[in-house]
């Protein structure tokens, strides 16, 4: 219910005749309120005697006073009016069959009489003059643009670039191998290499027997030393080793047996230094530093490319699963060495009913293109799915 009205806002009212906000405030006020009803009556009242007196002092020259009788004679006249029905309002069941009349047949009207006329403007296409160089300068361009994208594509080092940055999908999906939890680094984690400074590369060979402490380190050598010892490799007596079954010392992932202890220097055999074999600086193997095997194994990425298919077996059906229409993938963790050949195979999510055997005997007579450090074939870490589907 809404507060009672203010005299000086029944003042207002019927000072103003036009349909104000205050005047639809008034009038849906008063019939519901009986003592606004009685104050607007007695404003109306000393109106009427202001006008009177006001009338009887006003010159015939003058304006006549407001005429207040008006505005209470319309109160009265909506207060006399039933509360929630209007004159004008329309029943609903006629409204609706106005609605649908207009909807079937709607009303035609006479034509609109248009006084405005369109005004020309210049056409947007018409800014420049045809020129048929610009035609030329267009074809130009394009023609040019697919050029270098075409050339961007296929140079070997765009190719090389893109090989790195994608994985395997094709035939199967390879992806980088993730191990779950990094192994802790230690003193002998590290690897080693050595040489001579010869032209050649390091000579395929045995490696000596992995010591705590080097004394000599290996080499091949033209003279008989007055002091016979036998070289050793700074690792731990029980790491395990590649194996060779060459009779001189040498490095057993080396390509060629040519008696060269590699271009590397410090004592020992590789491109490295320090004393050990391979790649690395230190008394240990591989890549890496302070002695051990190092860097035996990569992850693509980093400058490690990653392996590719060259050719594949496809895994045969195990009969316990063929008889129960059994399908999947098994998804297997290898590394690809640098020959070229998966080892190391393990399962990481198995299908069973002998499907997992199945996959790790198709893999194994696969053949890879290793993977590539600085154009030198590396171990890389890959993981390979083996789907199996019954046509």
């Amino acid at each position: 219910m809404t507060a009672c009205l203010r005299m000086k806002d029944l003042q207002g009212y019927l000072a103003d005749s036009e349909a104000t906000d205050l005047r639809q405030t008034v009038e849906g006020h008063l019939p519901v309120c009986q003592r606004c009803r009685a104050l607007l009556e007695k404003v109306a009242s000393t109106n009427r005697r202001a006008d009177t007196w006001l009338s009887a002092l006003a010159s015939p020259a003058e304006d006549l006073p407001v005429d207040m009788a008006a505005g209470y004679e319309r109160v009265l006249n909506r207060i006399a009016q039933p509360r929630f029905a209007s004159a004008e309002e329309t029943p609903w069941f006629e409204s609706l069959y106005r609605n649908v009349r207009d909807l079937i047949h709607p009303q035609k009207l006479p034509p609109l009489d248009v006084t405005s006329r369109p005004v020309q403007v210049k056409d947007i296409w018409g800014l420049y003059p045809r020129d048929a160089m610009s035609r030329l300068y267009a074809v130009g361009i394009h023609a040019g643009a697919f050029a270098l994208l075409r050339y961007g594509f296929t140079n070997p080092q765009v190719q090389r670039a893109i090989q790195q940055k994608f994985t395997l999908i094709d035939p199967m999906i390879m992806k980088p191998y993730v191990p779950e939890a990094k192994p802790k680094a230690t003193g002998l984690q590290g690897g080693g290499g050595g040489g001579a400074g010869e032209g050649l590369p390091v000579s395929k060979g045995q490696l000596p027997k992995p010591a705590l402490k080097q004394f000599v380190p290996p080499q091949i050598t033209d003279h008989t030393p007055v002091l016979a010892m036998n070289p050793s490799m700074i690792a731990p007596p029980d790491t395990p080793l590649p194996q060779s079954t060459l009779n001189n010392w040498g490095d057993p992932l080396a390509k060629l047996m040519n008696g060269s202890n590699g271009n590397g220097f410090g004592g020992g055999m590789g491109n490295g230094s320090g004393g050990g074999v391979g790649s690395g600086h230190g008394g240990g193997f591989g890549p890496g530093n302070g002695g051990g095997i190092g860097g035996g194994v990569f992850k693509v990425g980093g400058g490690i490319s990653a392996p590719s298919v060259l050719t594949k077996v496809d895994p045969e059906y195990s009969e316990e699963a063929r008889k129960a229409k059994y399908s999947g993938t098994v998804q297997l963790m290898v590394i690809v060495d640098s020959e070229g050949r998966a080892r190391d195979i393990r399962v990481s999510r198995s299908l069973g009913m002998g499907l997992d055997e199945k996959a790790i005997e198709a893999v194994q007579k696969w053949r890879f293109r290793p993977g590539m450090k600085n154009g030198v074939a590396v171990n890389v870490h890959a993981l390979i799915e083996v789907n199996f589907r019954l046509l």
